[in-house]
């Protein structure tokens, strides 16, 4: 059955639990598990534009810049902290993870796969690739520390970072049998939940 990444985080995170998203955009996925899984939920983003969004979608927003610091939010007593698509643009995202699991009990993280081979035929060209999980152009884009899915379990294994549940999505944003079988070269995110 495919699965989309929504659908993934709503069946991980607990009804009626505590949830903090660190890099939350809009705040849209936590006001669809605010409506279907009844979640107290917190948004913490540095973008403006998306502040606002998130306002318009009634969800409680903090404005800060995630790579600042985020054990403020160690003693508040969160079930699961999301960080979708965001890990890969901090500086220290190996500290981050550390700390994200002294915030929750559990962290759910996606991260686009620079592995994937439709990424690896675009450094064949000579050039740095661009996909639809990673759009901008080297010169534009925000990412300062890709990885793939084998860099990234294997910094899990090193840092004794517990991988409880992993989920492999294509270029639509699904699961199939082709990710599942390599997916280091035919996922194009990963979608993890980590914890203790």
């Amino acid at each position: 059955m495919n699965k989309s990444l929504e659908q993934i985080v709503t069946e991980w995170v607990a009804d009626n639990s505590k949830v903090i998203d660190f890099g939350c955009g809009d705040g849209s996925l936590l006001k669809s598990l605010a409506d279907s899984k009844s979640i107290i939920g917190y948004g913490v983003e540095n973008d403006p534009d998306k502040i606002h969004s998130c306002i318009k979608n009634g969800i409680s927003v903090v404005q800060q810049d995630i790579d600042q610091g985020l054990l403020e939010y160690k003693n508040m007593d969160f079930d699961t902290a999301i960080m979708a698509s965001s890990i890969q643009c901090l500086r220290k995202p190996k500290e981050a993870l550390q700390n994200i699991l002294e915030v929750a009990n559990q962290c759910v993280i996606t991260l686009p796969n620079f592995g994937n081979w439709e990424l690896r035929t675009g450094l064949l060209k000579g050039k740095m690739p661009s996909s639809s999980q990673l759009p901008a152009r080297w010169y534009e884009t925000k990412n300062l520390h890709l990885c793939t899915i084998a860099d990234f379990e294997e910094l899990c294994e090193t840092e004794g970072f517990k991988i409880l549940k992993k989920v492999y999505l294509n270029k639509r944003g699904n699961t199939s049998w082709l990710t599942d079988y390599s997916p280091n070269l035919f996922a194009a995110e990963a979608v993890y939940l980590l914890g203790k």
